[in-house]
């Protein structure tokens, strides 16, 4: 006879989807938050003059406004009320969880469950709205700067432009907590992949474009679809990949009843940091770049332009400071994430143990040994997966929503929210299936 469970497995489809009207109310919420983050990603800042901000901001796109420009779905370039995006919130939950390693107080509120993670979130909010204050001011005065940019230049335009920024990033911030809960996937990775892939049409047409004009030669575009693909399946294949620990539970008796002893797995991904690796390799490498762009009109010639100039894209030491650079960070975000130690002693607490391993301190040193094996794996695949495309970025001069980063960020959040969808297809199969077996059993 079939068990519940492998009829349920066996039944996992899509055609199941006209049957999940929850699941159909979460994705409509979901793409209807989704437009709405859209439309305002094209409302712009209030005393600015678009055309010029729009010239000033073309000759400094290269440097590490452009790679904000790409997560915020071009609203820098429209220095939209939006411009912000979502990133002060995310480099927000960052450091709080940066701070949870150091803070006994914070990693106390860490372990408290639910109520811990409420309190922690609301700390989030509060580090987000400071976070999003200095950014916007530090954009007003930068806005200032700029010959023409700002209509009428002061202390109001500089007031105006903080409320509006800062308050973009809040209902951001918002919508965000709204997709997760009563919508599909994660709500700030969702945001981040929108203004991703809303402007890949634009950058296809601009490749294809150049193609035609001759600028870009038919075989370099044929490479770069070619490496598209090759690296989105790679990324599929990577951030699948998992390192499984066998734990075993030994045999237990409660009451008269004796439990047979079980076997598990602890599952340890090849990728545990991310995408943050990439993301703030990025950010640190592309900051002097705009900074010296920046300073051009002040005839600014120092130290900050000598690196940048040495920091260009393709340059070779750019390509070895961006190794490293995601090569520390993923084994430093993986450290913060993941705490071997604590592992060891949830096991521990429920009986748990692997074979041939002590419990306690001996797991946690076996554990954090796997985790340092695979976590190099994880490193060099990502810096494979960010460096190639930089090249082909640098030879040929095409748009960055091309670099591995992008790529490697819609990749891994479709793979997330179509894991939930068929998660939530499961959900409901499962509760049709018991249903129907209550209602057999009240036939009978």
């Amino acid at each position: 006879m079939v068990s519940a469970a492998e009829q349920l497995a066996s039944n996992v489809n899509w055609g199941a989807f006209s049957k999940a009207t929850e699941l159909k109310q979460r994705i409509w919420f979901t793409l209807g938050a989704l437009i709405i983050y859209r439309l305002g990603t094209y409302i712009p800042l209030p005393g600015i003059d678009p055309a010029a901000f729009e010239a000033n901001f073309t000759g400094n796109r290269q440097g590490v406004l452009e790679l904000f420009n790409m997560f915020a779905g071009g609203a820098v370039q429209r220095m939209a009320i939006f411009a912000l995006n979502i990133m002060p919130y995310i480099s927000a939950s960052i450091i709080i969880q940066l701070l949870t390693s150091v803070i006994p107080s914070l990693e106390t509120l860490k372990k408290e469950g639910e109520a811990g993670r409420k309190v922690m979130n609301q700390y989030t909010r509060y580090l987000t709205v400071v976070l999003a204050a200095f950014q916007a001011y530090g954009i007003a005065v930068g806005l200032e700067s700029q010959a023409g940019v700002v209509t009428d230049p002061g202390f109001f335009f500089r007031i105006t432009t903080v409320l509006t920024l800062m308050g973009g990033t809040l209902f951001l911030m918002w919508l965000g907590e709204q997709i997760t809960s009563r919508g599909i996937g994660n709500g700030s990775s969702l945001i981040i992949f929108a203004g991703i892939v809303a402007a890949f049409p634009s950058a296809i047409v601009n490749t294809l474009e150049l193609g035609r004009q001759g600028a870009i030669s038919t075989g370099v575009i044929i490479a770069v679809l070619v490496m598209s693909i090759s690296v989105i399946a790679f990324i599929v294949f990577m951030e699948r990949a998992q390192r499984r620990v066998l734990i075993t539970y030994p045999k237990r008796q409660q009451g008269n009843r004796i439990y047979e002893g079980q076997t598990s797995f602890l599952p340890l991904k090849l990728n545990t940091s991310g995408v943050i690796p990439p993301i703030f390799a990025s950010s640190l490498l592309l900051l002097p770049t705009t900074i010296a762009n920046f300073s051009q009109n002040q005839n600014g010639t120092g130290i900050i332009a000598t690196i940048s100039a040495y920091l260009g894209h393709g340059r070779p030491l750019y390509m070895a400071a961006y190794v490293a650079l995601i090569i520390f960070f993923a084994f430093f975000y993986t450290a913060i994430v993941f705490n071997p130690v604590e592992t060891a002693d949830n096991l521990k607490k429920h009986g748990g143990f692997i074979p041939g391993i002590r419990p306690g301190e001996r797991t946690a040193q076996y554990i954090d040994t796997i985790l340092m094996r695979i976590t190099v794996l994880g490193a060099a695949y990502l810096a494979v997966i960010c460096l190639l495309p930089e090249v082909l970025i640098s030879y040929a001069a095409l748009p960055f929503y091309f670099g591995g980063t992008s790529l490697l960020i819609v990749v891994s959040v479709t793979m997330d929210t179509v894991a939930q969808i068929h998660g939530h297809l499961q959900a409901h199969q499962y509760e049709s299936l018991i249903k129907k077996s209550k209602l057999r059993g009240k036939r009978r």
